[in-house]
């Protein structure tokens, strides 16, 4: 399974996907969508489902939906696996609907964390729901795959329950919660599941769901990967690694005395030697007068005898265990609920603990007395082969939502629609994981930092399989991403150093040597595919890391001069060094560079293209002065956001930890080590919202009153050099996101002035980031063209961020 076109070529002791003796259902075949109803299975002549995934998200039946990719992998094994999507869950009837599920319930919150999906950055409730027909918010509980796990308990308290998603990747140990703002214990105990799998689980979900056919109890199930459970104790054959305390020691080894004598060494060491006596007979002897030479000549000569130093005893023969049977203890639940520096030490161990190569596993204790017990993490799972992520991506999904959810006519784009189906609908996920290692994003705890790509020609099959079978493509490819736009087949160049390597990200603070960063078969892609019989346009919508992309002009050339629908999004977060080395992101030199090249070929294109960058509000390590300048350099580059991304407290997430704990787990934790200026209270984060959104004058008093309270006032004026004037035009205190459309009042001035053929005035609002024209769609009174798939505050709350 370990094919040629694979970059990553560390051991992978695991079975392969396709390995497995098929289960007996097998002979069912195979279903057009996985069934949702006792009517459907009564179509396919199922009496039971071996499986039932319980999802918070509508089913879609597409690669890019976790409930369909797990479904299907179950399938393609020959089980019968049935989904329950958005249950109500005031009661446990709804998740009987299917009956008992004779192997066990697959619970998954859906793509995204459900509390993310339902609240704000600043805990604000949404009223739109991306994952729900009709883009309608509450369809999902909060915490839904606790809610979900209970419920299923309920249904039938013997059937196991194994839990899945983002949502338990991210709260596989105690975490802090932003909601409640308070640290919750694991959500293994919360949700009382009988297994946790974490991370893109399709190894470990088939390896369980075998097992468990051949009636091994859930609880005996211990050694698979990506996996967390409960046990009361730490079997025989581990050893334990006591990481509880950031202040224990570690081994102590004596100072060599410089006044030793070779006997006392040897008397320490438990012999009896006499060199004392030896040397000085050899003195005597050297100085011997001729008299004594009788008595010289008797001294055999015998050559030099080394005595090992007691001092140095285990110095470089220090056996270390073995870390396939090596647990690390972290602080308890009730340490880490207690100090905020053992939860930002206990946060730092976890995230050393990532690369599959090396990492040991985890314990983390909940309760005392007779209620502990342990969570226990075993070390993340083997990324995937090239030829396993072709197998997975190969299933016969349906690539469209059930039917279910249809309109009259039969189709999802009236009043059902699904949002994040519309925006993956003609997109294509080349990859999955990320090596950037951003604080403030969890996409590396979930899908680790080895990039598992996809062969050439399965890419291709899928663009092909879009073009001639996905209603309503018109010829446009919206996107060939993945969590990032460009590490396609890149990874490190030595198998060895990737094993052993425990970096959090492989380009911060700068590109790491051992990184291979050819974009060559990125741009090999790019080009069959936009030389396929009936493309029109192959866009990239996924996030870009530019500092990479600069790495390769030929690709940032074919990139901007093939791949741009008019605007490329690109995030360089903030401007100020003080905020980027805790988001660890590049400085903003990387982003001019990249600017450079842009308009660069953009110009040898004859196209008129623009870049949108994004930035972040708030972030841990911000200053006020930093979004002061990060305002200045908006201002004197012509950017005016309309969209305002504020930090938002992830679980598990780096900058989460400093957000809690105001230290940095970037670096060792001590008491004493380095703390972090956190944003906290409504006002202040307010006000680095103003910032960024400078241009808006419903800011500008906050923004008045902070510059002169920094000594600032120079700022305030009616000229150019002036960041706010001192003149307040009349307004209504308010803030209009553009996040389900763009608002802005000026935008239905541009659609008058399209209707008269006017030209719009210089200087207003046109788009999402004003000071920027309207798409040039080559008709006066043409419809103007929908923004890049992917764009906007909703594809970056979704972890497609760089």
């Amino acid at each position: 399974m370990n094919a040629p076109l694979d970059v990553s070529f560390f051991a992978r002791d695991a079975k392969p996907l396709t390995s497995y003796r098929k289960y007996w259902a097998a002979r069912f075949g195979t279903a057009k969508f996985l069934p949702t109803t006792r009517a459907e299975m009564d179509a396919l002549g199922w009496d039971s489902c071996d499986v039932v995934i319980i999802s918070g998200d509508a089913y879609v039946d597409h690669p890019s939906f976790g409930m369909a990719v797990i479904g299907r992998m179950l399938e393609a094994q020959g089980f019968r696996v049935g989904i329950i999507a958005q249950p109500d869950w005031h009661s446990a009837e709804p998740f009987k609907a299917l009956g008992k599920p004779n192997l066990f319930f697959g619970v998954t919150a859906g793509n995204m964390d459900s509390m993310i999906n339902r609240y704000t950055a600043d805990r604000k409730i949404r009223s739109d729901d991306a994952y729900t027909p009709g883009n309608v918010g509450g369809a999902r509980p909060d915490r839904a795959a606790v809610v979900y796990s209970q419920r299923c308990r309920e249904a039938w308290n013997d059937v196991p329950i194994v839990l899945g998603g983002i949502e338990g990747s991210l709260r596989r140990i105690a975490h802090y919660d932003y909601w409640q703002d308070k640290v919750r214990r694991s959500i293994v105990v919360d949700s009382k599941c009988d297994l946790l799998l974490y991370g893109n689980a399709e190894r470990a979900i088939v390896e369980v769901a075998h097992r468990l056919a051949a009636r091994e109890p859930v609880h005996a199930i211990t050694d698979v990967r990506g996996t967390a459970f409960v046990r009361r104790d730490t079997p025989g054959g581990w050893f334990e690694i006591d990481s509880t305390d950031v202040d224990a020691p570690g081994r102590v080894d004596a100072h060599v005395n410089p006044y030793l004598l070779v006997s006392e060494q040897a008397r320490a060491a438990g012999a009896t030697c006499a060199r004392d006596d030896e040397a000085q007979a050899v003195a005597d002897a050297a100085n011997a007068q001729p008299g004594d030479k009788a008595l010289a000549a008797g001294m055999a000569v015998q050559p030099l005898q080394f005595v090992p130093n007691p001092a140095l005893r285990g110095k470089g023969t220090h056996k270390v265990p073995p870390r396939d049977r090596s647990v690390i203890r972290l602080p308890s639940f009730e340490q880490v609920r207690a100090d905020p520096v053992l939860y930002a030490h206990a946060n730092r161990v976890l995230h050393l603990e990532t690369n599959p190569g090396n990492a040991r596993a985890l314990v983390q204790a909940h309760g005392e007395g007779v209620t502990a017990r342990d969570v226990w993490i075993t070390p993340p799972p083997i990324p995937l082969t090239t030829a396993e992520m072709d197998h997975v991506f190969d299933l016969p999904y349906a690539r469209s939502p059930h039917p279910r959810y249809a309109d009259e006519q039969g189709g999802h784009d009236g009043q059902t629609k699904i949002p994040a189906w519309e925006m993956i609908r003609f997109s294509v996920n080349i990859m999955r994981g990320c090596f950037g290692g951003c604080t403030f994003c969890s996409i590396t705890e979930h899908e680790g930092r080895i990039i598992q790509s996809r062969s050439e020609e399965s890419i291709i099959r899928e663009v092909e399989e879009i073009r001639d079978k996905v209603k309503g493509f018109t010829g446009t490819i919206s996107d060939l991403g993945g969590p990032t736009a460009n590490m396609y087949r890149i990874g490190c160049k030595s198998p060895e150093i990737e094993a052993a390597c425990r970096k959090p990200s492989c380009v911060y603070p700068g590109i790491c040597q051992n990184l291979a960063t050819s974009h060559d078969p990125l741009i090999r892609i790019y080009r069959r595919a936009r030389a396929l019989k009936g493309i029109k346009k192959i866009l990239i919508g996924s996030g870009l890391r530019y500092d990479l992309a600069v790495q390769s002009p030929e690709y940032v050339k074919e990139l901007v001069q093939h791949h741009v629908g008019g605007y490329l999004k690109i995030a360089p977060e903030h401007t100020e060094q003080g905020p980027l080395t805790k988001m660890m992101k590049p400085g903003i030199g990387s982003y001019d560079k990249f600017k450079r090249m842009f308009e660069k070929y953009s110009e040898e294109a004859g196209k008129k293209q623009y870049l949108i960058p994004y930035f972040i509000a708030a972030h841990p390590g911000t200053s006020d002065e930093d979004m002061m300048n990060l305002a200045l350099w908006l201002k004197k580059n012509g950017f005016r956001a309309d969209q305002v991304q504020t930090f938002y407290p992830s679980p598990m997430a780096t900058a989460t930890a400093m957000y809690h704990s105001n230290r940095n787990p970037l670096r060792k934790i001590t008491r004493d080590s380095e703390s972090v200026d956190i944003v906290r209270g409504e006002r202040r984060r307010r006000l680095h919202k103003a910032f960024l959104r400078y241009h808006d004058a419903n800011n500008w008093p906050v923004l008045r009153e902070a510059l002169k309270a920094m000594g600032r006032a120079d700022l305030i004026g009616n000229g150019k050099q002036h960041l706010i004037p001192t003149w307040q035009p009349l307004t209504d205190g308010s803030y209009q996101s553009a996040r389900r459309k763009n608002s802005s009042v000026a935008a239905d001035a541009t659609r008058d002035n399209k209707a008269t053929g006017a030209q719009p005035r210089k200087g207003r609002l046109l788009t999402q980031h004003t000071g920027l024209p309207p798409r040039d769609t080559g008709s006066a009174r043409g419809p103007a063209r929908k923004p890049p798939q992917g764009s906007g505050t909703a594809a970056r709350s979704t972890g497609k961020r760089r």
